[in-house]
Formats: C-alpha cells, sequence, structure tokens
C-alpha cells in the first residue's frame, strides 16, 4: 500500500508573528523619535553665541559697548575691534562679520546685513533700541540693513526652504542613477549632467520667479549645481562601496544630519555647540552658505564652502571608480591570452 507525503502547508498568506508587530512598532518609533530629535532639537537649541560682528569707533567706546553686549547676552557675540565706519562695513561685505555697531557719530548706529542672515540681523534690531539710552545720548540707536535681502523675499524664505530640495535632490538623483544605469562612470556622468540641469532649473524658480536671490544668474546655479553633485556623488559613491546599506548611510547622513545643520534657516552661530561646525563641514550646510555668497555678496567668503563642497565631490568619485574596481572579475587564465590575442589584433 502506498503513501503519499501530505503537501506542505501554505504559509505565504498566513498572519506575521506576533513578536514581528512588535518589532516593527519598536523601529516605527525609534524612526521617528530619530527624525523628531534630527529637525527639532537644532531649532529648540538655537540661541547667539559666538556670532561675529564688529564694534567702530574710539577704543574706550568699543570696549565700554563690548561689555554692555556681553551683560546683555553673554557669549553672544565675537566683537572684533575696528576704527571706522569703512572697515566694519568691509568686514560686513567680506562676510567675516554678521553686522556691527557703529559709535563713530556720537549716536550708536547698528549696521545688519539681513541677506547673510535674517535671525541675526533680527538680534541686532532688537538691542538698537537700548543703545543710545547706554551711551547717554537719549536717543535710540539708530539701524541700517548695509546688505539686504530682496524686496520680493524680504523674509529669505525661499533661500531658507531651498535647501531640503537640494538634499531631496542629490538623494533622488543617486536613487534613480542606481536602480536605471548601469556602469559607474555612466552613472557619475549622469550625476554631473543633472547637476547642471537641476542648478539651471533650481536658480531660475529661485531667482526669476520667487524673487529670492539676488547676484549673477550662473554664479548662483554653480553654487547649486556643485551642492547638487556633491550629495549624489557621495551617496553614488557609498552605494558602489558598500551597496543598499552605503545608500543609507550617505542618505541619512545628507538627510538627517546635513539639512538640520546646515544652519540656512538662520546662522551656523546660532546652532547648539558644535554642530554649527559640524553641519559647514557637510554638502548642505557647505551650499547653503556658498549660495548666500554668491547672491548677496559677490562671491566673498565663498572659498571654505566650494572647497568643502569640491572635497565631497571628488571623494564621491573615487569612491565610485573603487566600488566599480571591486565588482569587476579579474581575468581568468584562460580569457588572458584570448585578450592578448583581441589586443594583438587591434
Amino acid at each position: 500500500m502506498s503513501t503519499q507525503a501530505a503537501p506542505a502547508a501554505d504559509t505565504s498568506h498566513s498572519p506575521s508573528p506576533w513578536p514581528a508587530v512588535a518589532m516593527a512598532v519598536a523601529l516605527l518609533t525609534v524612526s521617528i523619535s530619530l527624525l523628531l530629535i534630527a529637525f527639532a532639537w537644532p531649532s529648540v537649541r538655537s540661541s547667539v553665541h559666538d556670532v561675529p560682528i564688529a564694534v567702530a569707533g574710539p577704543a574706550p567706546a568699543v570696549r565700554q559697548m563690548t561689555a554692555v553686549l556681553d551683560q546683555r547676552l553673554p557669549d553672544g557675540f565675537e566683537v572684533v575691534e575696528v576704527t571706522d565706519t569703512a572697515a566694519a562695513e568691509r568686514l560686513i561685505r567680506d562676510r567675516e562679520v554678521y553686522g556691527a555697531i557703529d559709535l563713530g557719530s556720537g549716536i550708536p548706529q547698528v549696521i545688519t546685513a539681513s541677506a547673510g542672515s535674517a535671525a541675526v540681523a533680527q538680534t541686532l534690531n532688537g538691542i538698537a533700541a537700548g543703545l543710545g539710552q547706554t551711551q547717554g545720548a537719549g536717543t535710540a540707536g539708530a539701524a541700517r540693513d548695509l546688505v539686504p535681502l530682496p524686496a520680493d523675499d524680504p523674509r529669505g524664505a525661499g533661500l531658507a526652504a531651498g535647501a531640503l530640495p537640494l538634499v531631496m535632490g542629490g538623494l533622488l538623483t543617486a536613487l534613480l542613477l542606481t536602480r536605471l544605469v548601469r556602469g559607474s562612470v555612466r552613472r557619475v556622468v549622469g550625476a554631473l549632467a543633472f547637476a547642471v540641469t537641476g542648478g539651471l532649473a533650481v536658480t531660475a524658480i529661485l531667482q526669476f520667479w520667487f524673487g529670492s536671490l539676488d547676484g549673477s544668474y550662473a554664479a548662483n546655479t554653480g553654487a547649486i549645481a556643485l551642492t547638487i553633485a556633491a550629495i549624489a556623488l557621495t551617496i553614488l559613491g557609498l552605494e558602489s562601496l558598500l551597496g543598499y546599506v552605503g545608500f543609507g548611510l550617505g542618505g541619512a547622513t545628507m538627510m538627517l544630519i546635513g539639512n538640520p545643520l546646515s544652519g540656512t534657516a538662520t546662522a551656523p552661530e546660532m546652532l547648539p555647540d558644535w554642530s554649527g561646525t559640524l553641519g559647514q563641514l557637510l554638502p548642505p550646510g557647505a551650499g547653503g552658505q556658498l549660495l548666500r555668497s554668491t547672491a548677496f555678496f559677490d562671491g566673498h567668503g565663498a572659498t571654505h564652502s566650494a572647497t568643502v563642497l569640491a572635497t565631497w565631490l571628488t571623494l564621491g568619485a573615487v569612491l565610485c571608480l573603487v566600488g566599480d574596481l571591486r565588482r569587476r572579475p579579474p581575468a581568468t587564465t584562460e580569457e588572458a591570452p584570448v585578450q592578448l590575442a583581441a589586443h594583438a589584433a587591434v
């Protein structure tokens, strides 16, 4: 009498075990907590500390004003002492300071650059009203915006909101190219080509439609294109070397660290502790500062940001090359004579 084995039970439609559900809930809880910390912590802990400003005027008056500022906002400002208004304005235009307090005329005058940071300009304007009384003049200190934001976007909303799309653009570039394009060289060329076309499009929207940018359209396009290329090539390089783990690592670094710590909406010096410095060493932060330089300060102060972006771009290209070489199988002993014969025939 023959027997037949019982058919295997079909578990494809059976419910998942409860431990799997619990693990999914735990992962989701950790994920949303990390997202909240990444994006909310810099804003909640944002404050004025070590913001470089100039104070112009006679040395005794400058020392007195420095003491007053330190009393009102302890460790809030890093004061650069200059002798006259022209020197203070030069430092502002060169992006060495965010603003200045001019004591040369007897009545304190606050000089801001809202294009450098609307948040810092607002802070300086907030202390302007009391400067006249502090100096004994009986008149509120005047305020003057030396490098204002465009009239069509006086709050700088477009520039601040544009930081996330640049990160997303680089992330999506890497995602699509890894899925649709084979070959490291072609992926690198595709990323660079999109950086140019994407830079042209994004700059046109920000500058000509939203009115959020001034300056040279070509220079602004270069800043945005370099930012997109640095982000995209870094993620492509990590994916080429480490696979999906590298893609996740690169995406998380740019999205969860680089974007919240970019300081584009405020200023790097207003972020908590060391986070502002870290943000300027990553492409999103360096890209935001580079765009401010090209759009409002004729390129002054752009060297550090451009160097950071070029370094990440180069690193990404090198990682793509290394990953491609690692995946390329070595020629076997049987294939070697055939390849040599083919080269000889050519």
